[in-house]
Protein backbone atom coordinates (compact mmCIF):
# COMPACT_ATOMS: atom_id res chain seq x y z
CA UNK A 1 0.00 0.00 0.00
CA UNK A 2 1.35 3.45 -0.86
CA UNK A 3 1.41 6.72 1.30
CA UNK A 4 2.34 9.76 0.01
CA UNK A 5 3.77 13.03 1.39
CA UNK A 6 4.59 16.23 0.51
CA UNK A 7 7.57 18.43 2.26
CA UNK A 8 5.33 22.30 1.07
CA UNK A 9 7.91 24.88 -0.05
CA UNK A 10 11.18 23.35 0.32
CA UNK A 11 12.31 21.94 -3.25
CA UNK A 12 15.31 24.69 -3.00
CA UNK A 13 16.72 22.75 0.40
CA UNK A 14 16.58 19.54 -1.57
CA UNK A 15 19.22 17.87 -0.31
CA UNK A 16 18.86 19.29 3.18
CA UNK A 17 15.07 17.81 3.35
CA UNK A 18 16.73 14.05 2.69
CA UNK A 19 19.13 14.16 4.64
CA UNK A 20 17.47 15.77 7.71
CA UNK A 21 14.73 13.48 7.16
CA UNK A 22 16.80 10.55 6.81
CA UNK A 23 18.85 11.17 10.35
CA UNK A 24 15.07 11.40 11.49
CA UNK A 25 14.50 8.51 10.82
CA UNK A 26 17.57 6.42 11.89
CA UNK A 27 17.39 8.07 15.55
CA UNK A 28 14.10 6.22 15.51
CA UNK A 29 15.61 2.85 14.60
CA UNK A 30 14.86 2.69 11.00
CA UNK A 31 17.23 0.81 9.05
CA UNK A 32 17.74 2.38 6.00
CA UNK A 33 19.73 0.80 2.86
CA UNK A 34 20.04 0.66 -0.88
CA UNK A 35 20.33 4.13 -0.90
CA UNK A 36 20.32 5.80 -4.54
CA UNK A 37 20.14 9.49 -3.99
CA UNK A 38 20.39 12.07 -6.87
CA UNK A 39 20.44 15.41 -7.33
CA UNK A 40 16.68 15.97 -7.39
CA UNK A 41 15.39 12.53 -6.64
CA UNK A 42 16.50 9.73 -4.07
CA UNK A 43 15.25 5.72 -3.83
CA UNK A 44 15.88 3.81 -0.27
CA UNK A 45 14.57 0.60 1.71
CA UNK A 46 13.49 0.93 4.77
CA UNK A 47 12.75 -1.73 7.86
CA UNK A 48 10.91 -0.41 11.01
CA UNK A 49 10.36 -3.22 13.98
CA UNK A 50 8.98 -5.63 11.60
CA UNK A 51 7.62 -3.36 8.74
CA UNK A 52 9.50 -3.23 5.65
CA UNK A 53 9.21 -0.64 2.38
CA UNK A 54 10.46 1.58 -0.41
CA UNK A 55 11.15 5.55 -0.38
CA UNK A 56 10.72 7.24 -3.13
CA UNK A 57 11.62 11.20 -2.56
CA UNK A 58 11.31 13.61 -5.82
CA UNK A 59 11.22 17.27 -6.66
CA UNK A 60 7.62 18.40 -7.45
CA UNK A 61 7.26 21.77 -8.15
CA UNK A 62 7.90 23.96 -4.81
CA UNK A 63 7.44 21.16 -2.88
CA UNK A 64 9.24 17.34 -2.01
CA UNK A 65 7.35 14.38 -3.13
CA UNK A 66 7.77 10.95 -0.67
CA UNK A 67 6.15 8.20 -1.64
CA UNK A 68 5.98 4.67 0.97
CA UNK A 69 5.25 1.79 -0.52
CA UNK A 70 4.84 -1.08 2.65
CA UNK A 71 6.96 -4.09 1.15
CA UNK A 72 5.76 -7.10 3.86
CA UNK A 73 6.96 -10.86 3.19
CA UNK A 74 4.96 -13.28 3.70
CA UNK A 75 5.00 -15.43 7.06
CA UNK A 76 2.05 -17.74 7.39
CA UNK A 77 1.44 -19.87 4.86
CA UNK A 78 2.96 -20.74 1.51
CA UNK A 79 0.85 -20.20 -1.94
CA UNK A 80 0.21 -23.53 -2.13
CA UNK A 81 -1.33 -24.31 0.55
CA UNK A 82 -4.44 -21.44 0.13
CA UNK A 83 -5.19 -23.52 -3.29
CA UNK A 84 -8.71 -24.63 -4.35
CA UNK A 85 -10.31 -22.42 -2.07
CA UNK A 86 -12.78 -20.32 -3.58
CA UNK A 87 -16.50 -18.62 -2.69
CA UNK A 88 -17.55 -17.76 0.90
CA UNK A 89 -15.16 -20.11 2.45
CA UNK A 90 -12.01 -18.01 1.10
CA UNK A 91 -12.74 -14.79 3.84
CA UNK A 92 -13.15 -17.11 7.17
CA UNK A 93 -10.05 -19.24 6.22
CA UNK A 94 -7.74 -16.32 5.51
CA UNK A 95 -9.18 -14.70 9.02
CA UNK A 96 -8.36 -17.89 11.02
CA UNK A 97 -4.75 -18.12 9.17
CA UNK A 98 -4.15 -14.08 9.92
CA UNK A 99 -4.91 -14.83 13.00
CA UNK A 100 -2.66 -17.41 13.49
CA UNK A 101 -5.36 -19.66 14.58
CA UNK A 102 -2.89 -23.42 14.44
CA UNK A 103 -5.56 -25.92 15.00
CA UNK A 104 -7.70 -24.29 12.16
CA UNK A 105 -4.40 -24.38 9.72
CA UNK A 106 -4.19 -27.89 10.32
CA UNK A 107 -7.90 -28.38 9.53
CA UNK A 108 -7.64 -26.35 6.14
CA UNK A 109 -4.54 -28.03 5.10
CA UNK A 110 -6.53 -31.51 4.89
CA UNK A 111 -9.44 -30.37 3.20
CA UNK A 112 -7.18 -28.35 0.65
CA UNK A 113 -6.01 -31.47 -0.72
CA UNK A 114 -3.61 -29.49 -3.34
CA UNK A 115 -5.26 -27.79 -6.37
CA UNK A 116 -4.11 -24.36 -6.99
CA UNK A 117 -6.79 -21.70 -7.27
CA UNK A 118 -4.39 -18.53 -7.18
CA UNK A 119 -7.37 -16.61 -5.77
CA UNK A 120 -6.61 -16.79 -2.13
CA UNK A 121 -2.65 -16.24 -2.44
CA UNK A 122 -3.81 -12.63 -4.40
CA UNK A 123 -6.15 -12.29 -1.36
CA UNK A 124 -3.55 -12.70 1.42
CA UNK A 125 -1.16 -10.41 -0.58
CA UNK A 126 -3.81 -7.88 -0.89
CA UNK A 127 -3.77 -7.62 2.80
CA UNK A 128 -1.64 -6.27 5.53
CA UNK A 129 -1.28 -7.92 8.54
CA UNK A 130 -2.02 -5.42 10.99
CA UNK A 131 -3.22 -1.80 10.08
CA UNK A 132 -1.84 -0.43 13.18
CA UNK A 133 1.42 -1.69 12.56
CA UNK A 134 0.84 -0.88 8.79
CA UNK A 135 0.56 2.87 9.95
CA UNK A 136 3.21 3.00 12.87
CA UNK A 137 6.23 3.60 9.90
CA UNK A 138 4.04 5.63 7.95
CA UNK A 139 2.59 8.29 10.73
CA UNK A 140 6.36 8.38 11.87
CA UNK A 141 7.81 9.25 8.41
CA UNK A 142 4.22 11.73 8.32
CA UNK A 143 5.46 13.62 12.09
CA UNK A 144 9.58 12.96 10.07
CA UNK A 145 8.35 14.90 7.21
CA UNK A 146 6.37 17.73 9.48
CA UNK A 147 9.59 17.96 11.66
CA UNK A 148 11.60 18.22 9.14
CA UNK A 149 9.75 20.80 6.77
CA UNK A 150 9.30 23.24 9.86
CA UNK A 151 13.25 23.04 10.49
CA UNK A 152 13.55 23.87 6.70
CA UNK A 153 11.29 26.83 6.85
CA UNK A 154 13.13 28.05 9.85
CA UNK A 155 15.83 27.92 7.90
CA UNK A 156 14.62 29.80 4.94
CA UNK A 157 13.49 32.51 7.56
CA UNK A 158 16.65 32.84 8.81
CA UNK A 159 18.56 32.67 5.18
CA UNK A 160 15.71 35.35 4.25
CA UNK A 161 16.56 37.52 6.75
CA UNK A 162 20.11 37.08 6.15
CA UNK A 163 19.85 37.98 2.56
CA UNK A 164 18.05 41.07 4.02
CA UNK A 165 20.90 42.27 6.20
CA UNK A 166 22.66 41.96 3.47
CA UNK A 167 20.82 44.22 1.26
CA UNK A 168 20.54 46.75 4.07
CA UNK A 169 23.96 46.93 4.59
CA UNK A 170 25.37 46.59 0.88
CA UNK A 171 22.54 49.48 0.29
CA UNK A 172 23.96 51.46 3.26
CA UNK A 173 27.65 50.92 1.65
CA UNK A 174 26.34 52.11 -1.39
CA UNK A 175 25.03 55.39 0.19
CA UNK A 176 28.09 56.19 2.19
CA UNK A 177 30.42 55.21 -1.01
CA UNK A 178 27.99 58.26 -2.85
CA UNK A 179 28.52 60.11 -0.37
CA UNK A 180 32.23 60.32 -0.24
CA UNK A 181 31.98 60.64 -3.73
CA UNK A 182 30.66 63.43 -4.43
CA UNK A 183 32.29 65.08 -1.04
CA UNK A 184 36.02 64.18 -2.71
CA UNK A 185 33.99 65.62 -6.23
CA UNK A 186 33.88 68.58 -4.48
CA UNK A 187 37.21 69.19 -2.77
CA UNK A 188 38.55 68.56 -6.33
CA UNK A 189 36.70 70.89 -7.90
CA UNK A 190 37.46 73.88 -4.91
CA UNK A 191 40.93 72.76 -5.63
CA UNK A 192 41.13 73.10 -8.99
CA UNK A 193 39.44 76.51 -9.11
CA UNK A 194 42.03 77.62 -6.74
CA UNK A 195 45.16 76.94 -8.52
CA UNK A 196 43.07 78.22 -12.30
CA UNK A 197 42.71 81.69 -10.53
CA UNK A 198 46.48 81.85 -9.23
CA UNK A 199 47.51 80.71 -13.07
CA UNK A 200 45.59 83.28 -14.33
CA UNK A 201 46.75 86.15 -11.78
CA UNK A 202 50.50 84.77 -12.32
CA UNK A 203 49.82 85.43 -16.28
CA UNK A 204 48.71 88.74 -15.41
CA UNK A 205 51.99 89.50 -13.73
CA UNK A 206 54.05 88.09 -15.78
CA UNK A 207 52.78 90.26 -18.69
CA UNK A 208 53.36 93.17 -16.32
CA UNK A 209 56.49 92.26 -16.13
CA UNK A 210 56.45 91.27 -12.74
CA UNK A 211 58.86 88.14 -11.39
CA UNK A 212 57.02 84.93 -10.77
CA UNK A 213 59.32 82.28 -10.93
CA UNK A 214 58.78 81.57 -6.99
CA UNK A 215 54.91 81.48 -6.67
CA UNK A 216 54.92 79.83 -10.36
CA UNK A 217 57.39 76.94 -8.85
CA UNK A 218 54.46 76.17 -6.34
CA UNK A 219 51.60 76.26 -8.25
CA UNK A 220 53.00 73.96 -11.00
CA UNK A 221 53.63 71.49 -7.66
CA UNK A 222 49.85 71.91 -6.91
CA UNK A 223 48.71 71.27 -10.35
CA UNK A 224 50.82 67.70 -10.97
CA UNK A 225 48.93 67.25 -7.15
CA UNK A 226 45.79 67.70 -8.34
CA UNK A 227 46.13 65.65 -11.46
CA UNK A 228 47.30 62.94 -9.15
CA UNK A 229 44.52 63.23 -7.04
CA UNK A 230 41.84 63.22 -9.79
CA UNK A 231 43.51 60.10 -11.25
CA UNK A 232 42.72 58.31 -8.12
CA UNK A 233 39.64 59.26 -8.03
CA UNK A 234 38.52 58.43 -11.13
CA UNK A 235 39.93 54.75 -10.51
CA UNK A 236 37.69 55.18 -6.82
CA UNK A 237 41.72 54.87 -5.51
CA UNK A 238 39.50 56.87 -2.18
CA UNK A 239 42.55 56.37 0.25
CA UNK A 240 45.05 58.62 -1.30
CA UNK A 241 43.18 61.53 -2.56
CA UNK A 242 42.71 63.36 0.76
CA UNK A 243 46.92 63.42 1.10
CA UNK A 244 47.36 64.59 -2.08
CA UNK A 245 44.64 67.50 -2.14
CA UNK A 246 46.26 68.45 1.24
CA UNK A 247 49.35 68.97 0.07
CA UNK A 248 48.32 70.41 -3.48
CA UNK A 249 46.61 72.59 -0.84
CA UNK A 250 49.28 73.51 0.82
CA UNK A 251 51.13 74.95 -2.12
CA UNK A 252 48.14 76.87 -3.59
CA UNK A 253 48.25 78.51 0.05
CA UNK A 254 52.16 79.22 -0.23
CA UNK A 255 52.00 80.34 -4.22
CA UNK A 256 49.79 82.84 -2.77
CA UNK A 257 51.56 84.30 0.35
CA UNK A 258 54.72 84.45 -2.41
CA UNK A 259 52.44 86.45 -4.67
CA UNK A 260 51.70 89.17 -2.00
CA UNK A 261 55.60 89.38 -1.35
Amino acid sequence: MPFIYYGQGVASLYNEFTERLMSHLALEGTEITQQMLNPSSAQMHVKHTDETGRLNLAVENENVKVLYTVERAKKELSTGILGAVTGAGLGGILGNVLRKDEGNLGAITGVIGGAAAGGAAGGYYGYTESKEERTEFASLLARAIEEVENELHEIQKGLIAVRQAEQEVAQESMAEEKQMVEDYRLLLEDLNGQILTIQEELDIALSEGTKIEKPKTRIDRAQKLYNEAQEAFNKKEFSSIKPKVAAAQSMVDKARELMIE
